[in-house]
């Protein structure tokens, strides 16, 4: 049995899916204005390994990831430009190429991340009239009002408004918004479609004028379409818990009289010198970068596993240089289980295990200790770990083994013979005479290794 996490009833649950053997997963995208820094791809580790989790239990997973090209406004206040009309006059180029730019750049990131493809990429732009059918439903059943830049939702008509956060209604405060549109009913009303205040890059004709989608409208549009209502999961970080997905629940229940999705999983931040990394900031730091200073990107997956997704994570060059040197250890250790053989029954048995510490809602750090501690102890084959990997995706089966060259293996020979005559003075000598040579030895009970 799956235990998840669920932000909605702030419990881990059971996980029951809608249809047998089949999951719906739906995972909030990125504003495609800018490179997407290392705190955002953290989300989609996150959900990478959920999803990974669902098919090693048999599910087959149908996963979405939207595109936001159009629609997400600089302030949380409904004001301020498009992100995406920012990016063209910092690059100057048209809106429709910094989209592309920026959602082919985060497409290589998942790749780089060894992330696996969703089942679909759905941009924003490409469902315009069903979100232009979905305000007007909006409409019809008298959730939505119309001001001088916009429609708007009323949320004072959603009883249990905010519910997500685990609040009541009168509590609610307008959080990050620093400005209020003059006319709305309400603080925590947003809007649906905005108007056109001036010719735009992107904008389309509406039954209520020339304009664009709001964010939060995309997403109940563009997951309902592909997943339909409810599907089972969602996921994001837990900056959208406040305003996104909150707002996200009020549209789907005013149309359907539905939740949205059953379960809401959402994964902490990334902490940069104490604070939340984030682009308003300046304060980022991206895989480019990362791979700038040396590092594999994949060392930044074993990190993020390092740590439970519901935990903050900090982030600093000395962690990310930890986490390289395990994962270096890791591929060497590796090595010599490639020989090691196990029955079947035994690698059943470590599976089990390492699925009861993932099943207990996606506990990472606690699988990787078990894995360390199997190799530790000398009871774990490649096939087995490479079991472990089709959750942990850190391609240990790309694995190259090294060929020791002669010369070494038999400096090693000789030098293990020393060690057993306890001549450590000659011993020694030859150690340092295999350095020289660009290899180096680590002795155990068992014997010894030779690591290039």
């Amino acid at each position: 049995m799956i235990k998840l996490y669920n932000t909605l009833g702030r419990k881990k649950q059971n996980f029951k899916p809608i249809k047998k053997k089949e999951v719906g997963l739906y995972s909030c995208g990125p504003t495609v204005y800018w490179y997407a820094h290392i705190g955002n791809l953290r989300s989609y580790i996150f959900s990478d390994v959920l999803k990974r989790t669902l098919k090693e239990n048999g599910y087959k997973v149908k996963h979405i990831i939207n595109i936001t090209d159009v629609g997400h406004l600089t302030s949380d206040a409904d004001t301020g430009e498009d992100k995406l009309e920012v990016g063209s006059k910092r690059e100057k180029k048209t809106a429709w190429e910094i989209a592309e730019f920026y959602t082919k750049a985060f497409q290589e990131d998942l790749e780089e991340l060894n992330i696996e493809k969703p089942s679909r990429f759905v941009k924003a732009t490409e469902t315009i009239n069903d979100q232009i059918k979905f305000i007007r439903l909006l409409e019809r059943n008298g959730y939505a009002y119309r001001l001088k830049d916009g429609i708007y939702f009323d949320t004072s008509k959603i009883k249990d408004y905010g519910k997500l956060m685990g609040t009541k209604k009168r509590d609610l405060k307008g959080g990050a918004r620093v400005e209020i549109v003059e006319g709305k009913r309400n603080i925590t009303d947003f809007a649906l479609w905005k108007f056109s205040e001036k010719k735009r890059q992107m904008e389309w004709e509406s039954p209520w004028g020339i304009g664009f989608p709001g964010w939060h409208t995309e997403c109940v549009v563009m997951g309902t379409k592909y997943l339909g209502i409810p599907f089972d999961i969602h996921t994001g970080g837990i900056d959208h818990i406040p305003i996104h997905h909150t707002n996200e629940i009020a549209q789907s229940e005013a149309v359907y009289q539905k939740n949205l999705a059953n379960y809401w999983m959402h994964n902490e931040f990334i902490l940069q010198n104490g604070g939340k990394m984030a682009k308003s900031k300046g304060e980022i730091i991206t895989l480019d970068k990362i791979r700038e200073k040396g590092f594999d990107p994949l060392a930044y997956r074993y990190l993020v596993l390092s740590a439970h997704y519901r935990s903050t994570l900090d982030f600093s060059w000395e962690s990310l240089q930890s986490a390289q040197s395990a994962l270096e250890n890791l591929l060497s250790k590796i090595q010599i289980s490639k020989s090691k053989f196990q029955i079947k029954s035994q690698i059943q048995k470590n599976k089990k295990e390492f699925l009861s510490c993932i099943n207990d809602d996606l506990d990472t750090p606690k699988a990787l200790a078990l894995m360390w501690k199997l190799i530790r102890e000398n009871k774990v084959s490649y096939k087995t770990i490479l079991e472990f990997d089709k959750i942990l995706g850190l391609k240990l089966d790309k694995i190259k083994e090294v060929k020791i060259p002669a010369e070494i293996k038999k400096l090693a020979d000789k030098r293990e013979k020393y060690r057993k005559e306890k001549n450590w003075q000659e011993a020694d000598h030859l150690r340092k005479e295999i350095e020289k040579l660009g290899y180096a030895i680590e002795d155990s009970s068992s014997g010894y290794e030779i690591k290039k």
